[in-house]
């Protein structure tokens, strides 16, 4: 699993959930994570989460540190378990870093009632995708949001982390699988 932390501030508008987006625009051939920050503006056209399409909702935010996670030869059911383990990840060293008790339910993560974050998991031909975004600032957000800038977290540092984290993870369960003998 490589990463990369992405300098150049990237509009999410949900196009970027595409395969080898980090091949593409990056030269990151291969399993990876990404992050970088922006704001996000998912378009109905690059919606994949059908609940949020068919509801109208607008999923929007001035500011978010944005992390896309792709791995090959892996299905959607496989993916939505990695997703649900980066989120609680996430949400394990959020609260070190804070001491403020947040709730993962699913792949969302809370503090109180204000959502924190937005994720989905997708799969194409090639490959399987996340992306999960954390507010930065909960400004002009259509839902009750909570942000990092509130935790006091500052974003770039806790996505190097945060991408560490999910390497060593990512490499610990591909070892697991080697080990194993199969009969």
């Amino acid at each position: 699993m490589k990463t990369l932390w992405i300098d150049n501030k990237i509009t999410y508008d949900g196009s970027q959930l595409k395969r080898m987006f980090a091949y593409e625009n990056f030269s990151l051939i291969g399993d990876s994570i990404v992050a970088f920050i922006g704001p996000c503006n998912i378009t109905n056209g690059n919606m994949k989460d059908g609940e949020d399409l068919f509801a109208g909702e607008k999923i929007y935010s001035d500011s978010m540190l944005h992390f896309i996670i792709e791995a090959h030869a892996m299905k959607l059911e496989s993916m939505i378990a990695c997703q649900r383990l980066f989120s609680a990840i996430a949400k394990d060293h959020l609260e070190a870093l804070t001491k403020k008790p947040l709730l993962r339910i699913g792949d969302d993560i809370y503090f109180e009632d204000k959502k924190l974050n937005i994720s989905i998991a997708t799969a194409n031909s090639l490959s399987a995708m996340v992306h999960c975004g954390f507010n930065i600032n909960s400004d002009n957000t259509p839902v009750n949001t909570y942000s990092l800038e509130e935790l006091k977290v500052d974003a770039r540092s806790f996505a190097l982390k945060l991408m560490n984290m999910w390497q060593k993870e990512w490499e610990e369960m591909l070892a697991a699988k080697a080990k194993v003998f199969v009969l």
